[in-house]
């Protein structure tokens, strides 16, 4: 990648950890996002160690270099940060773009004893049959052993539900991560809303969700201009997320 694609990939991952914090899907100065700057996913950007998503900068994301000394990489970061993502672009170098999160609905969905999205409108049916899930919670991912074991149950998935945990979105571009995590966290605030009117959900036909989820990934343009439009509020209020 060329000294200009990674100044882009700088900025374009700035805004997406400024966007979150407006959109309250911030953990305090937890929770990770990755973007690639290499095919091999050897080297990748992410956030420094327990900075604020609100005031993070283009210029201050780190780059990881895996082919060097553990030691030289997580002096900069939080523990759990090298632990899940550092395993994730190991086992999945085609994943560029990586975006955990703690989300208010998605995590309560994640504590629950069937923690399906059930497909009960348009945004839930994105995710039918779409979703890879952990059932082991053990603690803070915070060892190699345990970032490897949440990076292997993402398998053919671009979604891992973490129980009682939060979620893990992957995706080609951060664009696409972006956009699935939004629709990810709207979708589940529909469905614990209409869980807690305590009415039988309405559950579309398999036929009907699978089409809907089909025609979701045909609208990857789509995902991505949300993503710009985003960016361009982000330009006018909040400049500096690019410097």
């Amino acid at each position: 990648m060329t000294a200009l694609d990674e100044k882009a990939a700088r900025i374009n991952l700035a805004a997406a950890f400024r966007l979150a914090a407006r959109l309250g899907m911030h953990e305090a100065v937890a929770n990770h996002f990755s973007l690639s700057v290499s095919e091999d996913g050897s080297r990748f950007l992410i956030n420094p160690k327990w900075r604020h998503f609100s005031r993070i900068r283009a210029s201050d994301l780190v780059l990881v270099d895996t082919t060097k000394p553990v030691s030289t990489i997580t002096q900069d970061l939080d523990p759990t940060a090298w632990a899940i993502h550092g395993q994730l672009h190991r086992q999945h170098p085609k994943t560029h773009a990586a975006l955990h999160l703690h989300p208010i609905y998605s995590t309560t969905i994640s504590t629950l004893s069937d923690p399906t999205i059930y497909p009960i409108d348009q945004n839930t049916a994105r995710y039918f049959r779409r979703m890879a899930f952990d059932t082991h919670y053990g603690g803070m991912a915070d060892s190699e052993a345990e970032g490897a074991r949440l990076a292997s149950l993402i398998k053919d998935k671009t979604r891992l539900m973490m129980g009682n945990h939060g979620v893990l979105v992957v995706a080609p571009t951060i664009g696409e991560a972006f956009d699935d995590m939004y629709t990810l966290e709207r979708a589940c605030q529909l469905l614990v809303t209409a869980y807690s009117t305590g009415k039988e959900l309405s559950i579309l036909s398999d036929e009907i969700a699978e089409k809907t989820a089909r025609d979701w990934e045909g609208y990857t343009d789509f995902s991505i201009q949300h993503f710009e439009e985003l960016k361009l509020i982000l330009d006018r209020e909040e400049p500096d997320y690019a410097e």
